[in-house]
């Protein structure tokens, strides 16, 4: 045949297949015709029958000939109906009706399909559902459509349930139409081998399409491979589908893709795979699961001329390591791209090689298996009637997920034994049992619990017995024995009867639930459908001819990485490691904002944020810093310090990337989900311009965005698309006809910096600087991390003013997974806060009670509720959180903090959530009673509802919902104040002696034996001294020395080796004073002077040992002459004063040294020109916190600091005072000074010889620092040193470098950049 006739077949063959596809379109819409009204009555059968009348072959759908219909001898499960359609067809329904005239009819039944009229396989609707709802009466038809149309010639239906009042009773009609096929069948040695002559054209699509039935769990389908060194190879391995993409003749992980579907294939039922190829992926199906494969470009490029189906030939000269196992059993309608390939080897084209036997039909070996479908089943079978002398063997084959379970047990009543043969721990036991001791154990196998087929023997010859597990005698286990293994009487396989009266069967291990098959005693094997018929031995919950079991595994239903493991009945998920958690992984362990972590209380940290909920974005660690205003999520990448740019010869631009410590997507959806985004971009220069050349062409830009980003060609502080800095929106560039500071090109540093704020445009993924190479050219660039603050999510909020008032939104989908959670509160005492609804599904959360919140749901296997029930009650107008989950295994319901409830799921239910209608939210389609109050924070599966932007536009419903401090007011410690805002709250923490975002942190000073702390008292804040004293004594509004207080509280923190010592003194205008001191036994003394013509009144504490260097807190109590003390959890000591009980004229008050100790008793006078080594903390003084005011508001406070103060953490608990001490100094948080250059890391550019310059330079710097500051030593006499060498600590985990804070405005006088 020429080239050009070879052209025309194919074509014609492809116009062929094309009209015969879409005939068989029009089939499949039309194949629904009547298959079993024509039939003989010798295509039924049935198990028994009531009569002859009553036979099967009278089951014809509106018939009434005979009885009416078939009936069974006896009503139980065991019993079945089946029909011979004569050849395999498609059937598409199937319709029942109960028995004419009768009061015999079925409720509910399984379906079971077969090619062989053996081996058969029951059909399930959402891989999980058996039973099909039958009739309510005689005469009614009730038809189910199958979901997926089956193939087979045979049809069996088994009765579940029939009418309490009658007896089963059936007539029935299967729908479809005929199926033609093209078969060929491979006995494990054979072969067909392609090639493709001219090679197929390239396609924009390629595929792959067959079906298969395999006799053995191994075998190649098929092999293909072509010039380009290009491989493909679809291979059974263990019951499941392997696909090999290979590319050349390496076997390393680069050169191959391989991927695995499916699950249990080797059933001897017909399988459905295809591949379909696009241009980067794969589409792999078995059956109804579809893998979307990604695959490299080195994979995308097919030419395969050549194939071998049922064995890799080794082809050419690519043959495939280890693919050498032949395929054994059936494939049907074998289409490789639009070609027919056994259609071509029927017609004996020339292009098809036969190796082997290959026969055009599919004939296959009847095995007949049962399954033990529960721990009650059990087969007992009469032993052998006649036992050779020589000994006893029994065999079977199993298959089951359990890893517990017996197999085969009998009496060895010769001896007045038992042997029990079981599984345990996934291994084959042998267990010969005798009055009492055990005889014998034997253990051999591993793993067997992994579904596939393992064959076992049991051995005895003469003295000696064996157990082998797949035929390998190399791991069988042997042992000796001093009689044979003769059982007499009853053999049970899988477990005993229940009935009491059944004493020869003792299981003390596990029921077996798998499958068994081919089982042998002695050299016979079992019939096992006499056993069906009960013609032989007897068994209970036995399904016979077929292996019901199913892989819960494939496809998985763990989400998020987890892995599932599954038994008989159920599966299990292994969550370890994912982030997620519940029975399905479903839903995240972790928070979805820094913002979400601060309102359950937690502090500046690193968290993992799972910025998606339940979506597929994975969680990420990200810093969150906590101030008193904001939370700050904040994304590193890897470079965020000032860095010197070294010019590379050849190169007349310098680029630096930027790679972030977040994934693009985790990226994204922060930057989206957040109020405010910036990132701070600096760029240092001398003789370095920045934007503008002096012809206004581009000189430098970054790259930010999404993606791959854009081209932006401002700098920080600038609005998008100006081509400005932010010194030219301010006026105030050094030179005004220039844009940029930079940019005036002077041989002096200069800076451009500020925040980039368009969230568009983060973030940043390049800079690419320009004017680098001129001689004198100097710069140094900074790109801060990514800091976002405000949750969108967590405050988005209704208010729903009226109980008929609702959202709608569009259809929930969550058919097989389901998370929804949300925070509500209400003064209501009922109402629904969400409702969606189906044909019959839906899914409801309400408030059924003042003290419960009620789940409820229906998937089609009817109402499921799920209910927690609060302590208190919920409408008291405070948030609460409720989360609720539903997915295939089990349905769970949480309020607040409260236990979670959980309701399991039927093991065999229907799993999809189908729903139809639009989600209500606030309110119901059904007219229930809607919820009034307010909704927030609603997420579904992950994703937000914007509550708010629909509540705009939506009568009856208000956007937002103020009041937050009546659920997180106690976040607040330490006297802080709750402060409401229009989205969230935040904690004020003036009255109170710590900071931070809900005053939990202790403000702390280490002071030295000069450090002094002296707080003037205003008028201001004498009024609040005497209001917060509780005292009543007359304040003038002139003069501050008229202030008396009656009551004062003091409290503080103390950590010092030294005694005796002054922790605080309270002085007044006249004389008088309060002290607390330590005293030299390590005591703490609190001295009264509150009449100045007489000595001071000592109480003396009674706790020992308080200068031995640990954390101490005091608190003192005055109310008139009543004053209380406590020292750490010790018990209150009570006191009495006996001189005046009014504090007179309160003037200052000093923490450490006291410079005017004038008024003070010789004593107290010298102790405090001591003054204080140690820590303080936490020093409150009624309303006054003195500590905070010196460390943390120095300028706006009545406070003057003289000596070494220096803030540290050395008022925590936790503090090491053994390990090196880190502080921060206000001194050291300058912005710019002087002239100078930039502090700049230079490691990853810089040569020694730089490094050793800079350290020369700074060496020099520190010295004339060290002049300066001794003059000024000098001078302290004339000028009194006010040094507060502290700041507020920075919690970011940003490494040390030089902020520049002050620079953003451009360079000034004051504001500059030193260069080292």
């Amino acid at each position: 045949m020429d080239l050009w006739s070879k052209k025309v077949e194919g074509i014609i063959t492809q116009v062929f297949l094309m009209l015969f596809s879409s005939y068989g379109v029009t089939r499949g819409d039309m194949c629904h015709s009547p298959l079993v009204s024509g039939l003989l009555p010798s295509s039924f059968r049935s198990s028994s029958q009531l009569s002859s009348s009553h036979g099967p072959g009278f089951a014809k759908l509106n018939r009434r000939e005979g009885a009416g219909g078939w009936s069974p001898l006896s009503s139980d499960r065991y019993q079945w109906l089946e029909v011979d359609l004569g050849g395999r067809t498609q059937i598409a329904a199937v319709a029942t009706q109960g028995r004419y005239g009768s009061s015999d009819w079925l409720t509910a039944y399984l379906l079971m399909f077969s090619d062989t009229g053996h081996n058969w396989k029951q059909y399930r609707q959402e891989d999980s559902i058996g039973a099909f709802s039958g009739n309510s009466n005689a005469d009614s038809v009730v038809q189910h459509k199958l979901q997926h149309p089956v193939i087979a010639r045979y049809v069996r239906l088994i009765p579940l349930d029939w009418n309490p009042n009658g007896r089963i009773g059936l007539r029935l009609e299967t729908y479809g139409c005929p199926y033609n096929s093209d078969v060929v069948s491979f006995d494990g040695r054979s072969s067909l081998s392609y090639r493709f002559s001219p090679r197929p054209r390239q396609m924009t699509r390629e595929s792959i399409s067959l079906y298969f039935k395999s006799l053995r769990n191994s075998g190649i389908l098929l092999h293909a491979e072509g010039g380009s060194e290009h491989s493909l190879t679809l291979e059974l391995e263990k019951g499941k589908l392997r696909l090999l993409l290979r590319k050349g003749r390496s076997l390393s992980p680069d050169s191959q893709h391989l991927v695995y579907l499916g699950s249990l294939l080797d059933d001897q039922h017909w399988h459905h795979v295809t591949v379909e190829h696009h241009s980067n992926h794969l589409n792999l199906t078995v059956d109804k699961s579809t893998m979307w494969v990604q695959i490299s470009s080195r994979f995308a490029h097919w030419d395969h001329d050549q194939m071998s189906v049922g064995a890799d030939q080794g082809l050419g000269s690519l043959r495939s390591v280890g693919l050498n196992r032949n395929f054994h059993g059936c494939l049907e309608n074998l289409v490789y791209n639009g070609l027919n390939l056994v259609n071509l080897a029927k017609r004996r084209d020339p292009r098809v090689t036969v190796k082997g036997s290959v026969t055009f039909s599919c004939a296959e070996p009847v095995f007949v298996a049962m399954t033990f479908t529960a721990p009650q089943s059990f087969l007992w079978l009469p032993a052998v009637t006649e036992v050779s002398s020589t000994g006893f063997s029994a065999g079977l084959q199993f298959r089951t997920w359990n890893e517990e379970g017996l197999l085969l047990t009998f009496d060895l009543p010769n001896y007045g034994g038992t042997v029990w043969l079981y599984l345990s721990k996934a291994r084959l036991h042998l267990h010969i049992h005798k009055a009492g001791r055990a005889l014998l154990e034997l253990n051999t196998g591993s793993a067997l619990n992994d579904g596939q087929w393992h064959s076992v023997e049991l051995t005895s010859r003469r003295a000696h017995v064996t157990i082998e597990v797949d035929g390998d005698e190399a791991a069988a286990a042997h042992a000796s024995l001093s009689f044979l293994i003769t059982p007499r009487g009853h053999l049970f396989f899988g477990g005993c009867p229940t009935e009491e009266s059944s004493q020869d069967c003792m299981n003390p291990f596990n029921a077996f639930q798998g499958c068994m098959r081919l089982l042998t005693l002695g050299s016979q094997q079992v019939d096992l459908i006499k056993v069906q018929q009960r013609l032989l031995g007897n068994y209970s919950h036995l399904r016979v001819d077929l292996c019901g079991i199913i892989d819960r595994c494939s496809p998985s239903h763990c989400e998020h990485g987890g892995s599932c493991s599954q038994s008989w009945s159920t599966f299990h998920c292994n969550c370890s490691g994912t982030g997620y958690g519940g029975a399905t992984c479903h839903s995240s362990i972790y928070e979805q904002s820094c913002e979400a972590y601060k309102h359950k209380g937690n502090t500046s940290g690193h968290y993992y944020v799972d910025v998606d909920g339940s979506g597929p974005i994975r969680p990420q660690l990200i810093y969150c810093n906590m101030t008193e205003d904001k939370t700050w999520m904040v994304i590193q990448h890897n470079n965020t310090e000032l860095t010197r740019v070294r010019p590379l010869r050849g190169k007349n631009q310098h680029s630096a990337h930027f790679g972030y410590a977040a994934e693009e997507e985790q990226l994204s959806a922060i930057i989206s989900q957040s109020e405010h985004c910036e990132q701070e971009l600096t760029y240092h220069c001398r003789k370095s311009r920045l934007l503008h050349a002096p012809d206004g062409s581009p000189l430098s830009w970054w790259v930010g965005g999404p993606g791959v980003g854009q081209v932006q060609t401002y700098w920080g502080g600038a609005p998008p698309g100006s081509l400005q800095c932010t010194c030219s929106l301010q006026g105030n560039c050094v030179e005004p006809r220039h844009r940029c500071n930079c940019d005036a090109d002077r041989s002096e540093w200069a800076n451009d910096s500020g925040l980039l704020t368009h969230k568009d445009a983060l973030p940043v993924r390049s800079v690419v600087l320009g004017d680098i190479h001129r001689p004198g050219s100097e710069s140094a660039y900074r790109v801060g991390p990514l800091r976002c603050h405000g949750d969108k999510n967590v405050w988005n909020a209704a208010f729903f003013d009226k109980e008929t008032s609702y959202l709608h939104f569009p259809t929930f989908h969550g058919e097989l997974s389901a998370d929804i959670s949300f925070l509500f509160k209400t003064t209501s005492s009922s109402g629904v806060f969400l409702e969606n609804l189906g044909i019959k599904d839906f899914i409801r959360i309400e408030l059924s009670s003042s003290t419960e919140v009620l789940f409820s749901f229906d998937v089609g296997n009817g109402p499921l509720d799920v209910r927690v029930t609060a302590d208190s009650p919920l409408n008291d107008n405070r948030w609460h959180h409720v989360r609720a989950e539903r997915n295939v295994k089990e349905a769970s319901l949480r309020l607040d903090e409260l236990p979670a409830t959980t309701q399991e799921a039927p093991a065999d239910g229907h799993i999809h959530l189908q729903l139809n209608s639009q989600l209500f939210i606030g309110g119901t389609a059904s007219r229930q009673k809607g919820f009034r109050g307010c909704i927030r924070s609603l997420q579904l599966n992950g994703i937000t509802l914007d509550l708010e932007e629909r509540a705009k536009i939506t009568p009856g419903v208000q956007a937002g919902c103020p009041g937050h401090c009546s659920s997180y007011g106690s976040l607040c410690q330490n006297q802080g104040r709750c402060v409401e805002r229009p989205v969230s709250f935040s904690c004020d923490c003036r009255p109170s002696a710590y900071t931070g975002p809900f005053c939990d942190r202790e403000v702390s000073a280490s002071f030295k034996t000069g450090t002094s702390v002296s707080y003037t008292f205003r008028e201001q804040t004498a009024k609040e001294l005497n209001k917060s004293s509780g005292g009543s004594g007359a304040l003038s509004s002139s003069a501050y020395s008229d202030m008396t207080l009656r009551a004062e509280n003091v409290s503080l923190s103390f950590r010092t080796s030294h005694s005796p010592a002054l922790l605080l003194y309270i002085g007044s205008f006249h004389r008088e004073y309060l002290a607390l001191l330590l005293d030299k036994h390590e005591k703490l003394e609190v001295r009264y002077r509150l009449d100045g013509g007489r000595d001071a009144e000592i109480l003396k504490s009674k706790v020992r040992n308080l200068a031995n260097g640990q954390l101490h807190t005091v608190a003192i109590s005055r109310l008139a002459e009543a004053v209380s003390v406590q020292v750490d959890q010790n018990t209150k000591e009570d006191f009495n004063l006996t001189s005046d009980v009014e504090f007179n004229a309160v003037r200052l008050l000093v923490l450490g040294r006291v410079h005017d100790s004038g008024e003070l008793d010789p004593d107290l006078a010298r102790l405090a020109s001591l003054g204080f080594t140690g820590c303080l903390s936490a020093v409150v003084f009624n309303s006054v916190s003195p500590l905070k005011a010196a460390l943390l508001h120095p300028d706006t406070s009545p406070v003057t600091v003289t000596g070494p103060l220096v803030q540290s953490i050395c008022g925590s608990s936790s503090y090491n005072p053994s390990a090196a001490e880190t502080t921060h100094h206000l001194s050291g948080q300058s912005g710019s000074v002087g002239t100078g250059q930039p502090l700049v890391v230079t490691t990853r550019s810089d040569s020694a010889l730089i490094g050793g310059v800079i350290a020369l330079v700074i060496f020099v710097t520190v010295s004339a620092l060290a002049v300066v500051g001794r003059v000024l030593y000098r001078r302290k006499g004339e000028c009194p040193s006010q040094e507060v060498k502290t700041a507020k600590p920075e919690d970011g985990p940003d490494r040390p470098f030089s902020r520049q804070a002050g620079s953003r405005n451009g360079p000034s006088e004051s504001q500059r950049e030193y260069f080292i």
